[in-house]
């Protein structure tokens, strides 16, 4: 199949949480097919792609394969790598890849500066969301998975955390007690995506599910614990000063109705819908302290990164074509 049919079906894998079902078929079809060439790719030379600091650049993935392009110039031609992924995160020169570990199954792999493996872990289920930590120390990951009883559609999420200095690993954020709306509270319907670490380490944000609704958390490693802050925050991206978190808010409460990307105020819960009225199905990365990166896809299921102001002001434009899992790197 074309290059254009295998991003279409990706297209179909990273939909909601509540359209699992629709996602597994997509990502199972997928995995089936190989990747496209990096040299196949329309104003791209495969070629070296690392993560070492320098002039800035802008992470993403192309056809499936790590690809950076100079931050000046995102339209430009980008440089390709020979790495397939899925997901790709980078900071302080440490990467994670969520890729194919054969045509079924898949792994979370930790890439040093120069996008060799370090480690790789053995992950269930079909890659959704990655993120690493500011020092490069954290890193995260979110699947879909098949076969919890408590769901309709028969599948949920798992995300799990690395310590890539340690190497403790917590393979499910399910395994923490949780307080909601001040009291303990037990489900076994509870589900967590789209981890954002703070400065330490040790604190992060995400998202939890459960009863129907979906939370905010705030999270301490060490303590193995979450706790609520806020309804209707999903995919929590934090700013660079610690401050803000963009994410992605349903409209009406009702994920099947889309989501507008938002930022909240960290000390006064305020919320701030961005210029962006289309629906944002992903977690955005802060560029900077002012502007979001996220992925759109055409109708034919092919990915675009957009960029747009975190204040509300503005208008969205587009950042780098035929691209998607921004991370920047600086």
């Amino acid at each position: 199949m074309t290059a254009m049919s295998t991003r279409a079906k990706i297209g179909v894998a990273v939909g909601s949480a509540l359209l699992l079902g629709v996602v597994a078929t997509g990502y199972a079809v997928l995995a089936t097919e190989p990747a496209a060439s990096p040299a196949a790719t329309a104003g791209a030379d495969a070629g070296p792609v690392t993560l070492e600091p320098g002039q800035p650049r802008l992470l993403t993935i192309t056809d499936r394969h790590v690809a950076s392009v100079a931050a000046t110039d995102p339209g430009g031609a980008r440089t390709v790598s020979d790495l397939e992924c899925l997901r790709v995160y980078a900071a302080a020169g440490t990467g994670v890849c969520l890729g194919p570990e054969n045509a079924w199954s898949y792994r979370v792999v930790v890439l040093d500066s120069a996008l060799r493996q370090q480690r790789s872990v053995a992950i269930p289920g079909l890659p959704n969301r990655a993120r690493v930590s500011a020092s490069g120390r954290m890193i995260s990951w979110t699947t879909f998975v098949g076969g919890d009883s408590y769901t309709a559609s028969g599948f949920s999420t798992r995300t799990g955390i690395l310590d890539t200095r340690s190497g403790s690993t917590v393979m499910s954020l399910e395994e923490f007690a949780v307080t909601r709306d001040g009291k303990a509270y037990r489900s076994a319907d509870v589900n967590y995506w789209g981890v954002t670490f703070t400065a330490d380490d040790n604190v992060f944000y995400a998202t939890m599910s459960t009863g129907g609704k979906r939370y905010l958390v705030r999270g301490d490693l060490a303590a193995r614990k979450v706790e609520t802050l806020k309804e209707n925050v999903e995919c929590p991206s934090l700013s660079p000063d610690g401050t803000r978190l963009a994410f992605k808010e349903a409209i009406d409460a009702d994920p099947q109705q889309g989501w507008r990307l938002s930022v909240l105020d960290l000390a006064t819960m305020r919320v701030t819908p961005t210029a962006e009225t289309r629906s944002v199905d992903d977690q955005a990365a802060w560029l900077d302290g002012a502007t979001l990166a996220y992925t759109l896809r055409q109708d034919d299921g092919r990915p675009d990164v957009f960029a747009v102001p975190a204040d509300g002001t503005g208008a969205p434009r587009l950042l780098v074509p035929n691209a998607e899992s921004p991370s920047p790197l600086t």
